[in-house]
């Protein structure tokens, strides 16, 4: 327990927690009640049942690890307003109660592995010149109902929206994958948008930009703004992506099944970064 606490707690140490004088033996029950507290404070609760799942399926260093009553512990998250995907192992909000920013488990300042996904209205001052401001605030929150759809239900969050401009967050499950099928629902759900749905008198054009990493999650939208990820899938969007396209950094290329490159783009550059773009098209005829 004192290991697996260090796994989520770098540097945890049972002593300094408890008050016994180093080397003291320590009761083992009293032990995990130390280290539940301690993990419950620091709120990482539902880290640290994750990794005693894996623990308890994958074993531990080679060998293999029974943790018993490790299924109650799981259904009391899930009491709380988790779901639980045994497939990956991982908890999220239940949708249905409540869907928030931080999925529930972030706290300010925790570093993750991510995907991110930027939508740009192309024309934008032009679109809002040439209509009136009910059929823009019509199309518009049409639009933002797509994009959230295709977000949300693929565990991802909107984390920004304002003006022109969108940014969602993928982090759970396959985010890599989440996150260019997002994108692609949402170019393919606009394309039918704009010949059937669309009030405006010209069609809404959007690019997308797609990238993954690493990101130090904050509370404040300016500075997930301002993290290296995100402004690296602003550029890669303003500089790589045409109307009704999505470009796809290279680090996300790489992971993808041969049947989704064949409908991809060749290898494109721009300023050393690779990518490949995926675009709505009608054909003639």
């Amino acid at each position: 327990m004192v290991r697996f606490a260090g796994m989520v707690l770098p540097g945890y140490d049972i002593y300094k927690r408890s008050g016994y004088p180093k080397g003291h033996p320590i009761d083992n029950q009293d032990a995990a009640s130390r280290i539940v507290t301690d993990i419950l404070h620091e709120g990482y609760y539902i880290d640290f049942v994750e990794l005693l799942n894996r623990v308890n399926t994958e074993g531990y260093m080679g060998r293999r690890q029974s943790l018993r009553g490790l299924d109650d512990v799981i259904d009391d998250v899930i009491k709380a307003g988790y779901s639980f995907d045994k497939t990956t192992g991982q908890f999220f909000e239940n949708q249905r109660e409540r869907i928030t920013r931080n999925w529930g488990r972030l706290l300010e300042g925790d570093e993750r592995q991510m995907a991110v996904l930027r939508l740009d209205i192309a024309g934008n001052s032009i679109l809002v010149k040439e209509n009136s401001k009910q059929l823009i605030d019509k199309a518009y929150g049409d639009l933002r109902k797509i994009v959230t759809k295709a977000v949300v239900s693929r565990l991802g969050r909107l984390w920004s929206w304002e003006g022109d401009g969108a940014l969602a967050a993928f982090m759970l499950g396959n985010y890599s994958n989440m996150v260019i099928w997002a994108g692609m629902e949402i170019l393919n759900e606009m394309f039918v948008y704009n010949k059937i749905g669309n009030p405006l008198n010209s069609e809404i054009k959007i690019r997308l930009s797609v990238h993954s990493g690493s990101i130090v999650y904050s509370n404040s939208e300016t500075e997930c703004l301002r993290a290296d990820l995100v402004r690296k899938a602003i550029t890669l969007e303003s500089k790589a992506a045409v109307p009704n396209s999505m470009v796809i950094s290279e680090n996300l290329v790489a992971i993808q099944s041969q049947l989704l490159l064949n409908i991809l783009s060749t290898t494109k550059v721009i300023s050393a970064d690779k990518y490949r773009v995926y675009q709505i098209k009608q054909e003639n005829g």
